[in-house]
């Protein structure tokens, strides 16, 4: 690699070179008030950094790690109580529970990094990888040895990139796909999209719609938000620990914090009985996409009033009728995304054990450990 090609890396948001914004400006999950929220209200088990590439003085790529302990986790999901379950999480806590990412765990999607044109994607990559190295020296340092190594979440052009020489060790893997929900040229309010559905799927919104009877939705406030901190974090945990598998819970403050730094860009949506909050969801406006974030719900209500459903059909209108051209739905929930219209995209990513001969056996022992998801895809449109 020319010499003359460099990177740096920082702990805090507050040391970022001052330009650092003007390469984040097509993806908000780059810039600084995104990561100020990272800095302030990550997950208790994770710590992160971000790197700076540069030739000679100048900024060229950016991307962001995060160090995850999942010793730390007192559970990894409680849906699936078997055995494989209980094998996963005493392999995880004692042989990968320190767990270093290129990437952000807690999105869907290549946020990883950006690199300026100028920058040759084979040499940003050396960077990455060399960044990723002295990252873990730093947490060597401190006690905490790194056991897994990973790059995520790519397409499949995005992943032939890393087929260089310096990452020939690391296996690739993939997960569950992102749904991704188109939005038509054609569809310029909410019925449009409603009048492109089959009968079958009409039905379904006409019998999710009723359902909603006696149930106010409303935009929070960041005051409000901070008002209802306590039901908002009772009703995430409800979803979070009925997860399959999870890395990482969201500290209680985390959604004040984001409305706080990131304004109207982020969005957050109560649902209410009377003055019962009984649901949420969130959203993030980021350039055409819509990022749907985390959500909550009361188990009871979601049953009786569908309450899941008539989340994703609020947020189709609210992208439609604000003129987006994506919903970024991620992961989870694969098959009732699809029934709105949002189409699995594979993501793969790339990971590494430290110890050699752990590493030999990654490959094998990967989709043993990966929990499997058995789903069909529907096609709601005409």
């Amino acid at each position: 690699m020319s010499s003359n090609f460099s990177y740096k890396i920082y702990s805090s948001v507050k040391n970022l070179p001052s330009n650092w914004d003007s390469l984040a400006t097509n993806n908000i999950f780059l810039s600084r008030d995104y990561l100020t929220v990272l800095e302030i209200s990550a997950p208790k088990n994770m710590s992160c950094h971000y790197i700076g590439l540069f030739q000679d003085e100048e900024l060229l790529g950016l991307a962001v790690s995060q160090f995850i302990n999942l010793s730390d986790i007192p559970s990894f999901g409680e849906r699936d109580n078997c055995i494989k379950t209980k094998i996963r999480s005493f392999v995880f806590r004692n042989l990968s529970s320190k767990v270093l990412i290129i990437g952000n765990n807690m999105l869907t999607g290549q946020n990883g990094y950006f690199f300026d044109k100028k920058l040759p994607t084979a040499a940003g990559l050396l960077l990455l990888k060399n960044a990723a190295d002295e990252l873990k020296s730093v947490f060597t340092k401190k006690g905490m040895n790194v056991h897994l190594t990973i790059f995520k979440d790519f397409l499949e052009p995005e992943i032939q990139n890393f087929k260089i020489p310096k990452y020939k060790s690391f296996f690739r893997f993939s997960t569950q796909p992102n749904m991704i929900f188109e939005i038509r040229d054609s569809w310029h309010q909410f019925d449009d999209y409603i009048d492109s559905i089959s009968k079958k799927y009409r039905d379904q919104y006409k019998r999710a719609r009723k359902k909603t009877d006696g149930i106010s939705k409303r935009k929070l406030s960041l005051e409000e938000i901070t008002n209802h901190r306590i039901r908002i974090y009772q009703l995430y945990m409800n979803v979070a620990k009925n997860a399959p598998f999870n890395t990482f819970y969201l500290p209680e403050n985390h959604f004040e914090i984001f409305k706080k730094s990131l304004k109207d860009r982020f969005l957050f949506y109560g649902y209410f009985i009377g003055e019962e909050l009984i649901g949420f969801n969130t959203l993030i406006k980021n350039g055409n996409d819509i990022d749907t974030y985390f959500l909550g719900y009361d188990e009871n209500f979601q049953r009786e009033k569908m309450l899941y459903l008539n989340m994703l059909y609020d947020m189709i209108g609210y992208s439609i009728n604000k003129g987006y051209r994506r919903i970024i739905f991620a992961r989870t929930a694969l098959e009732i995304k699809s029934s709105v219209g949002a189409k699995p995209i594979n993501m793969y990513g790339l990971m590494k054990h430290s110890n050699p001969f752990v590493n030999l056996f990654v490959s094998k022992t990967f989709s043993y450990f990966e929990p499997k998801m058995e789903w069909q895809e529907r096609n709601p449109f005409k």
